[in-house]
């Protein structure tokens, strides 16, 4: 086999295969917590969050009370009602939003994970995969997202979302 043969280039499919999926409840709060960003400091009501990014009003004001159990949001009563960050933007990740919803992103931990005989290595090649998932969501901010500013090296990664892997030929 040749390094161009198509055998030997990885298809979108098989990356997309990769073990990792973000809940709709953890989409649901970062979308949410991105529309407060994006209000510029101003409270935000449930509803206008809700229309806005198209979240079923149950659903949301069940996440906005666990992200302000958490300490992420800071809600209001009155005639000033809604929903503000409890820090500035810049001080909140993806990542940090995701752990606060779906705690268990990987069950069974990497660590534990073993593979008989020549698969062994791939222990290490999850563990790799979650430390660059890791990377990028830990580097992106709110107010990354909601000012269109997403850092260059998650630029670039979308920018080039699958990189064709080559064999070396045998």
């Amino acid at each position: 086999m040749t390094a161009t043969d198509p055998a030997d280039v990885a298809s979108p499919a098989t990356v997309l295969d990769l073990p990792f999926r973000v809940s709709a409840k953890a989409d649901y709060a970062i979308r949410a917590l991105t529309e407060i960003a994006a209000s510029g400091g101003a409270t935000i009501t449930a509803q206008r969050i809700s229309e806005a990014q198209a979240i079923p009003p149950g659903f949301l004001l069940n996440i906005l009370g666990e992200l302000r159990r958490a300490g992420l949001v800071r809600s209001h009563r009155g005639s000033v009602a809604g929903y503000e960050l409890a820090r500035p933007a810049t001080r909140i990740t993806l990542a940090e939003i995701i752990d606060t919803i779906q705690r268990d992103l990987s069950k069974p931990t990497v660590e534990e994970m073993t593979y008989p005989g020549a698969a062994g290595p791939l222990r290490d090649v999850w563990l790799a995969v979650r430390t660059s998932l890791a990377s990028v969501l830990g580097s992106v901010t709110l107010a990354d997202v909601a000012g269109g500013t997403l850092p260059q090296a998650v630029q670039v990664l979308a920018g080039r979302p699958y990189p064709p892997m080559q064999r070396t030929p045998g």
